[in-house]
């Protein structure tokens, strides 16, 4: 393979899948520390989804349940916004954005509708691109977050804009499930702060003496979850209601905002300080948490179907331990390198049939 076909590929293949690597690091190369907690977070997104149907009967499952949602997706979202600082809307960039987002979106949320539709949880639910299904609407919410990278760097203060635009949001019940921008408002400051953050910023957290200060914070994190269960409700760090939906006064809306902000951006320290910066077993499964992220759901709902959860044992301690165990196991087979070979055509496609050369790339394969 020549000199100029090599950069060519490193041209369009920039930014594959969710990432957008920063501008400074070779294309080729991986970083085994975010790799590691790439992976890390999407397995707790799939032992969050086994947990849901095992709250009702524990409180420890719940308290533990709280505190994952507290940090899982603000972790993915502020590294997706880390690797997303080099977008600038370039031709390329845009055409990855289409194909690494926007048709996965398109392909997956059919994929859902007609799944739910099969296992009789919404036999009548139509097939609409605008109200994002289950998992779907953090590929919704990134595509309109990485469009817009652009105007975050260059407001001149990013984050507490992003931060006003998230409060509003909780004031406003009409936005609706369009696109689900309640959502996508809520969560954009984690991803600002992914755009703001440098190297520098990820070695402070993981320095020895922020690992040892992470597991009392953790702990007492855990047993304010633990508290708080029967007293207020989680929902707040799903981010996906208006504060009038969730039958509170519109005033605690803002507040909420800035309080689970501040919660999660101290749990996302701690879970990345313990993230491991050298190459382990799973650092590999790292380039495929997208894959795991949106097929593992189907697992997840269906469970419920094929009454997966009806035993009693599945409810008690063995079975939660079971359970975790299972989503865990699940995810990381569904972030190999065969399920990615299988179904990278409709995750990661490429799709170069479909697009005109810009000059640049011309430019190299001429030489």
């Amino acid at each position: 393979m020549s000199e100029h076909t090599l950069r060519l590929r490193a041209v369009t293949t920039a930014g594959t899948g969710t990432e957008e690597r920063p501008a400074a690091q070779p294309a080729a190369r991986r970083d085994s520390f975010f790799d590691n907690a790439k992976y890390l977070a999407v397995v707790l997104v799939a032992i969050g989804h086994a947990w849901e149907p095992l709250r009702d009967g524990s409180r420890t499952v719940s308290a533990l349940y709280m505190v994952v949602y507290a940090f899982h997706m603000p972790a993915f979202i502020i590294v997706s916004g880390y690797f997303s600082r080099s977008f600038d809307a370039s031709p390329g960039r845009l055409r990855r954005l289409l194909t690494g987002l926007a048709l996965p979106y398109v392909v997956f949320e059919t994929a859902y509708t007609l799944f739910t539709r099969w296992t009789d949880q919404e036999p009548d639910r139509p097939i609409s691109l605008l109200d994002p299904l289950y998992l779907t609407w953090f590929l919704a919410a990134l595509f309109i977050w990485r469009l817009t990278t652009p105007l975050w760097q260059r407001v001149r203060w990013p984050l507490p804009v992003a931060l006003v635009v998230a409060m509003l949001a909780t004031l406003s019940p009409s936005i609706g499930n369009d696109l689900d921008l309640q959502r996508t408002l809520q969560f954009l400051p984690y991803f600002v702060l992914g755009l703001l953050l440098r190297p520098e910023h990820f070695r402070l957290v993981r320095r020895r003496a922020v690992r040892v200060v992470a597991v009392p914070v953790l702990a007492a994190a855990l047993a304010v979850a633990y508290w708080a269960v029967p007293r207020m409700t989680g929902a707040w760090f799903y981010h996906r209601d208006s504060a009038a939906e969730l039958d509170a006064p519109a005033w605690y809306g803002p507040l909420m905002t800035l309080a689970t902000f501040g919660c999660s951006l101290v749990l996302v320290a701690c879970f990345l300080a313990w993230a491991p910066g050298r190459r382990a077993w799973f650092t590999a499964l790292g380039a495929g948490t997208l894959y795991g992220y949106l097929l593992h759901g189907f697992v997840a709902q269906g469970s419920k179907f094929w009454g997966w959860y009806d035993p009693a044992w599945v409810h008690r301690p063995v079975g939660a331990l079971v359970v975790t165990a299972a989503a865990a196991l699940l995810v990381t087979a569904l972030c190999t390198s065969p399920v990615r070979r299988l179904f990278r055509s409709v995750v990661e496609p490429e799709m170069a049939w479909a697009f005109r050369r810009d000059g640049h790339e011309q430019r190299v394969v001429r030489g």
